[in-house]
């Protein structure tokens, strides 16, 4: 256990935009932060999120999909939500201290039409995702 504030990020799957949030905090940010991310369920790591972080020099091939685990969930510093459905369903944080927010980014994995035009989908919400990692490391918000 670290030190280290600890940042949660939560999506319904833990298979894309959480693995991307925690990809891009770790590489940008695991000098100052600890970081988790989960999914209310485990869905797997996208294969298409796994590419395109690749495409940013960023290998999260190693992460698992994971379902949240309350204790986490308790002892976070910051919890953030990518997905409106897992901010609505999140379990109660015990712990009042906790910092909860939510950032919403649509969703690439229902993205339909050519494979580029896909992948393009997945490119944008990582450079979204990527934008908010960055202003949280320079504001804290």
């Amino acid at each position: 256990m670290s030190n280290k504030p600890l940042v949660y990020f939560l999506c319904t799957g833990n298979s894309c935009r959480s693995q991307i949030a925690d990809g891009f905090l770790n590489a940008l940010g695991s000098d100052k932060y600890e970081v988790k991310s989960a999914g209310l369920e485990a869905h797997g790591l996208n294969p298409r999120a796994v590419l395109v972080m690749n495409e940013a020099g960023i290998d999260i091939s190693g992460n698992s999909s994971d379902v949240i685990d309350t204790e986490t969930l308790n002892r976070a510093t910051y919890v953030i939500t990518l997905c409106g459905h897992a901010d609505e369903h999140c379990p109660v944080i015990m712990n009042k201290k906790v910092v909860k927010w939510h950032w919403g980014f649509e969703d690439p994995a229902k993205a339909t039409g050519t494979e580029e035009e896909i992948m393009t989908r997945f490119r944008n919400v990582r450079d979204a995702i990527k934008t908010r990692i960055e202003q949280f490391l320079t504001h804290g918000e």
